[in-house]
């Protein structure tokens, strides 16, 4: 029995020393490296920028109104088509009981006034009727007595304007009714009923009822930095990329390229607007984040290779020509004239053909 044990314990000795041996010996062989091969290919190239920004309506209004009160009533909602002339909301005028009082004084004082010159018209008329008084006597007095009719309907307007915000006689152009200016969307209301509201004039802006904006005319408006704009124009192409409608793609035209920058966090940024082209079957809302993508250069049909496969020394670009494969590659350092990158690929101007072949990156010898 322990013949046995002392036999196991020098077949697993021998088994370790070979086993060692044999670790070394293939750590002592050299490392042969190989890499993958690339051939140009026919393909094109674009340089592009990448502004980003938002889209929005071209012409936006904000609808004030022209007389100070409280809101009475809504009659449209964020989101509705209106139509220029339509009411928005009514407004319940609070009166000043300075202007109140004066004009219900005014008002007494040419009830007072028509009923004294009422008086004196009727005795005229009477009296002219009679031969008595003569004819341009008696049309003084009718003309005097229909100024003073116009001057109490007069004052009894003011009144009503002051009470109600709105006169009889001035149903169709009152104050207290906003009405939109333009034909478009509702895109936001921000006052509820019983809100204040101030009017807009010389000394205010006034307090804003809704904003209105026609959503078939959107334009993008981002920034460029100052790097990047002096290699955009207007009239250029963009793809312009919305990423709420699951990153669908628009066409859009540059029209406006700002000639001032701003300085925003130590880089200084230009404006740029362009006018979007929204197919029928597309809503986009207003404030949507998007992409604009714009190609500064571009060569198509021109032959590339990876750009990783391209090394550079001072002006000059080399790569790795192939001059064997097997049974070990053998690669020369071989020059070429590029032209065009945008990171990935490389235009390559001079000094390859189609049929050749450069090296690539290494092959990671587990994935073999």
């Amino acid at each position: 029995m322990k013949k046995i044990g002392r036999i196991i314990i020098l077949v697993l000795i021998g088994a370790a020393v070979i086993g060692t041996f044999y670790f070394l010996w293939q750590k002592s062989r050299p490392v042969i490296t190989e890499y993958e091969l690339v051939s140009p290919k026919e393909d094109s190239v674009e340089v592009k920028t990448v502004a980003t920004g938002k889209v929005e309506p071209r012409d936006e209004v904000l609808i004030k109104p022209q007389m100070s009160g409280i809101i009475s009533e809504l009659l449209k909602e964020a989101g509705q088509m209106i139509k220029e002339g339509e009411i928005i909301a009514r407004i319940k005028v609070i009166p000043e009981m300075v202007q109140l009082n004066s004009a219900e004084s005014r008002v007494r004082v040419a009830e007072i006034n028509l009923q004294q010159i009422s008086s004196t018209f009727k005795r005229d008329e009477e009296l002219f009727n009679q031969g008595v008084v003569a004819r341009e006597d008696y049309e003084l007095s009718q003309a005097n007595s229909r100024k003073a009719k116009e001057e109490l309907e007069n004052a009894q307007d003011a009144l009503e304007i002051i009470r109600e915000g709105i006169s009889k006689r001035s149903t169709a152009s009152s104050t207290t009714q906003v009405r939109s200016t333009i034909n478009g969307m509702l895109l936001d209301i921000p006052i509820k009923v019983g809100n204040s509201v101030i009017q807009s004039n010389t000394f205010n802006d006034g307090t804003t009822i809704a904003s209105v904006a026609d959503m078939n005319n959107m334009i993008f408006r981002g920034k460029v930095d100052e790097t990047e704009v002096g290699r955009i124009h207007e009239g250029m192409s963009i793809k312009l990329t919305v990423g709420a409608m699951e990153s669908r793609a628009f066409d859009a035209l540059l029209e406006y390229v700002a000639p001032k920058g701003v300085e925003e966090n130590g880089a200084v940024m230009f404006e740029i607007k362009a006018a979007v082209n929204i197919p029928e079957d597309a809503f986009i809302r207003a404030g949507y984040s998007a992409n604009a993508e714009i190609v500064l250069k571009q060569a198509a049909g021109v032959m590339t290779v990876p750009e990783s496969t391209v090394e550079f020394s001072g002006d000059s670009a080399f790569v790795q020509l192939m001059k064997q494969e097997k049974p070990e590659q053998v690669f020369e350092k071989h020059p070429v004239k590029v032209g065009l990158s945008d990171g990935i690929k490389i235009e390559v101007l001079e000094g390859l053909a189609y049929e050749d072949k450069i090296r690539g990156a290494i092959i990671d010898p587990k994935k073999k």
